[in-house]
């Protein structure tokens, strides 16, 4: 079931605030904040500190409930029926519904992800995306940059992407592929066993695209070159990528115990197993939560197209007619309240997850006085979890 703010997300009237009793998450006690008339953070102060007379005025009691910054998702790949390869000038006005609905989901910024597909179909939604990405709107989801999956995968560990578009990870065809787009691209998956002098990723990283490692077999030998070259990140752990083994720890064992490399995951409770999922989270230095949801996100289960196919979405999972599992449809805040359902996280740990730790993946800010602040104040019964936007 989507969390709908209880606040109206469209709200255009900026009041200056003091917040009171608050947990603010990555520290420790409780803490006042003050917010100017366009949500700038002006004070963050231990509770012990005494407020000033004159911030008196609109004070708002928190009760000791956390407050974070919005979800950030780094992996979605469409919302609304419309799936991101496929937009073009027409769909402008649609992009500017799912951003809406994404801001009522809680997420402050994502990376709208094209997979694999025609060369002709990723340059004309980037040229789409363009005209939104870099013009940041109030009370509604920023476009950060697209995130392209593919089409530089292992055929092997294709997974759904379609195998009549997959490239040679060549200079040549990735420069073919980025074109004259590389501003607006801020990820890009790919195998790195496609290219073993890694010059790909060399280059890549000097155009300031974060390379993630994905869909691919690549071994813990290949992993570690790659993030020597400069990739610092892997697509949806455990998924399309070899499991963790006792005598090869392969890509995502590299990544996880590497410095500064960030490992994606999905929190819906079919991409990965729960007692592996907590293995996982107490073992890698920088996981961070995604959704990767598909084009039916907002909609309810059933049939949908998914580009020449077919998927069929039952209760918020999506699979091919053959049964391959293609992605989910729920949003990436259902990940911190699962987290929080099946006992692995606390309520803290899991909305850093999805709030700090992928803001830290790219070098966003993070929670700043003097920087202007969309919060979510959560609140906990039991191990059931809600949020609204303050």
């Amino acid at each position: 079931m989507y969390v709908t703010p209880t606040t109206n997300h469209k709200q255009t009237e900026n009041t200056t605030q003091t917040l009171i009793n608050a947990q603010v998450v990555g520290l420790p006690d409780k803490y006042w904040l003050r917010l100017d008339d366009n949500r700038c953070l002006m004070h963050l102060e231990p509770l012990i500190s005494p407020i000033p007379p004159e911030f008196q005025d609109e004070m708002l009691d928190i009760e000791g409930d956390w407050l974070s910054l919005g979800g950030i998702d780094l992996q979605i790949n469409g919302g609304l029926g419309l799936a991101f390869p496929e937009v073009t000038q027409d769909d402008l006005p649609k992009l500017r519904e799912i951003c809406d609905y994404l801001w009522a989901q809680g997420v402050d910024g994502f990376c709208p992800t094209i997979v694999t597909t025609s060369l002709e179909n990723i340059r004309r939604s980037l040229s789409v995306f363009a005209e939104l990405w870099g013009n940041p709107q109030p009370n509604t989801a920023e476009i950060l940059g697209v995130h392209l999956e593919g089409p530089f995968l292992n055929h092997a560990k294709r997974g759904a992407h379609p195998e009549q578009y997959l490239q040679p990870l060549t200079l040549e065809n990735l420069k073919q592929a980025i074109a004259d787009f590389a501003p607006i691209i801020k990820i890009i998956t790919l195998a790195p066993e496609l290219d073993p002098s890694n010059e790909c990723i060399e280059y890549l990283h000097s155009q300031n695209i974060t390379v993630s490692l994905g869909h691919s077999l690549a071994t813990e030998s290949q992993a570690n070159q790659a993030f020597a070259y400069g990739a610092s990140m892997i697509t949806h752990a455990f998924n399309a990528m070899p499991s963790l083994h006792h005598r090869e720890a392969g890509m995502l064992g590299a990544a996880m115990v590497y410095p500064d490399v960030y490992c994606g995951f999905i929190a819906d409770g079919q991409h990965v197993n729960r007692t592996m999922l907590e293995v996982f989270l107490r073992a890698a230095k920088h996981p961070f939560l995604v959704s990767d949801a598909l084009a039916p996100i907002g909609l309810p289960d059933g049939v949908y197209p998914w580009d020449d196919r077919q998927i069929t979405v039952t209760n918020g999972t999506a699979r091919l007619e053959n049964d391959t599992l293609s992605g989910t449809t729920l949003p990436l805040l259902e990940g911190v309240k699962n987290l929080v359902k099946w006992g692995i996280c606390d309520l803290e740990e899991a909305i850093a997850l999805a709030t700090v730790a992928p803001r830290q993946a790219l070098n966003l800010p993070t929670l700043t006085t003097g920087q202007p602040m969309n919060l979510l104040r959560w609140q906990q019964k039991g191990k059931r979890v809600t949020f609204s936007r303050l």
